[in-house]
């Protein structure tokens, strides 16, 4: 199963303390973890920043870096519109906490992991 992580998914571990490769195993099994080549971008900009942020993006390059980068052949569309039609065309789960983003996924069906209570994580079936 393939299993698709936004920043904001990979800064988890240091915003919150949440394991997040582990989460997702206990969630859905065996998986495949993947980013877009864009996120992991993202997330470059941000760690040369000053901060909390900045050291939470720092730990999501590493963790991108754990996945498989895909580049994404839609470069047109915004960041979270090219998550969601990679996430439609390979029928994988997102996890993120952008609220916009998890409601936008959950409307074309597709499967939503997301930090519950900012301590566990939690899927939500998109139907």
């Amino acid at each position: 199963m393939l299993v698709l992580f936004d920043a904001n998914a990979l800064m988890i571990p240091v915003q919150f303390g949440v394991d997040i490769f582990t989460g997702v195993e206990e969630l859905v099994g065996a998986f495949e973890p993947v980013t877009l080549e864009d996120v992991k971008d993202e997330l470059t900009g941000l760690s040369r920043g000053r901060g909390r942020d900045a050291a939470a993006a720092r730990v999501g390059v590493t963790l991108a870096a754990r996945c498989c980068v895909e580049r994404s052949p839609h470069q047109d569309l915004a960041v979270d519109d090219r998550i969601v039609r990679y996430a439609e065309e390979h029928r994988c789960v997102v996890v993120t906490n952008d609220r916009h983003l998890r409601k936008e996924l959950l409307s074309r069906h597709i499967d939503v992991i997301y930090l519950r209570e900012k301590k566990r994580l939690e899927i939500i079936r998109g139907g």
